[in-house]
């Protein structure tokens, strides 16, 4: 039997909170964005926790706005907010069942993936807090140390099934065999291309599919810092989190761009 991989959604799946738009403060603080900006992602992270997917159309022009946004950045600069700031921003909102989750694949020596819709520089050194070292994650363009205002791979959507099938091709994986695991509805390719998917705080698109199609529901209540894991261990038991069974600033600014079209159509 060949190898095979779990391939993790990152944000409400693996962490409660939205990995790019974690970053706002201090990205703020060191002058990349405005406090407009600001403004507008503690709203787009409010209406990221409350859930749902997006549209293909949303998708687009989410990740036009970022490659506008992040224009002119040094990359080194956003290595370096992300690198100082990880331990507080991220660390203490990793849930415990899914680090238990990832746990339990490595162990059955299976490769994990995470798979996410925000910046290879946000997400890379995340997988590397959590003992993950590959990541499908959205590209920049880089021209002269700087982002050039272009994105060379936006992974959201179906865009994320073809970073996995890229892996599966150089690695050898059969994806009949794989596993994936997910909240949004957006993630569906993502689902469907594995033979084992599974929920987890699923959007009610998403729940709704589940159920139809027999895929387990997970439901992910426990974020704990990585050193308190390694005190109180053992971790939350995974079963226990099993109730049925049954895309970063990308995701934020998309839902905040929908309510505000949805307020502007109904005034």
């Amino acid at each position: 039997m060949g190898p095979s991989a779990a391939f993790f959604d990152l944000d409400k799946t693996v962490i409660a909170k939205s990995s790019a738009l974690a970053f706002g403060r201090p990205f703020y603080r060191d002058g990349l964005i405005s406090r407009r900006d600001v403004v507008k992602s503690a709203y787009a992270q409010l209406m990221f926790r409350l859930g749902g997917g997006t549209d293909e159309q949303a998708m687009a022009r989410t990740r036009d706005y970022l490659a506008a946004l992040c224009k002119g950045w040094r990359v080194e600069q956003v290595q370096q907010i992300v690198a100082e700031t990880l331990n507080e921003l991220i660390n203490p909102y990793v849930y415990a069942e899914a680090a238990a989750l990832i746990a339990e694949h490595q162990a059955a020596g299976r490769d994990v993936v995470l798979v996410s819709a925000s910046g290879d520089e946000m997400v890379r050194p995340i997988g590397a807090l959590l003992g993950i070292r590959d990541v499908i994650a959205t590209r920049m363009a880089i021209v002269d140390g700087r982002y050039s205002g272009k994105v060379e791979f936006y992974a959201a959507g179906p865009a994320k099934v073809v970073g996995i099938q890229e892996l599966a091709d150089t690695r050898g994986y059969d994806l009949s065999r794989c596993f994936a695991y997910s909240d949004s509805s957006s993630d569906l390719p993502m689902l469907d291309a594995v033979g084992h998917p599974s929920v987890v705080n699923p959007d009610r698109t998403l729940r709704r599919v589940a159920i139809d199609r027999g895929w387990p529901v997970l439901e992910f209540r426990h974020p704990i810092a990585l050193g308190k894991r390694l005190r109180d261990r053992p971790a939350v038991p995974i079963t226990a989190a099993a109730l049925g069974v049954g895309v970063g600033v990308a995701i934020g600014f998309a839902l905040y761009g929908r309510h505000r079209r949805s307020r502007a159509s109904a005034a």
